[in-house]
């Protein structure tokens, strides 16, 4: 499996890139904001996007919005990590068609199901 992972916080960065090779994820690339995830998504193929929610130039939503709009990439698992459990929020990100949600803090357990619940999400609304 591929990840990109992206966020504008070099330490969460690579918290999630450490947490995710405990979990034996290798193929790992990460962007410092939206639009350099945008220009790797382009010139690359990924199986699933892991990004955060508040980041500069372009956020978390404006990233899976033009994603699902302009890159033609139903292959691609979305799964967005926020500090922010606010309801409207919420709503607005499943509106976007995510795969999963998580919310800072987390541990490995946590990350490990949440991948484990996008996958299977991901799976089923693609058919």
């Amino acid at each position: 499996m591929r990840i990109l992972v992206v966020d504008d916080m070099p330490l969460m960065r690579h918290v999630m890139i450490n947490m995710l090779r405990r979990l034996e994820y290798e193929d790992i690339v990460e962007a410092t904001d939206g639009q350099q995830a945008i220009k790797l998504l382009k010139a690359s193929r990924f199986d699933l996007l892991i990004t955060d929610l508040n980041m500069p130039k372009m956020n978390g939503k404006m990233l899976i919005d033009k994603i699902r709009k302009e890159l033609n990439q139903p292959h691609l698992a979305i799964l967005v990590v926020t500090c922010d459990d606010n309801k409207d929020t919420v709503l607005n990100l499943i509106s976007a068609k995510i795969d999963g949600l998580m919310v800072k803090p987390f541990n490995l357990q946590t990350l490990q199901k949440q991948l484990r619940y996008t996958a299977i999400r991901h799976d089923k609304q693609s058919q």
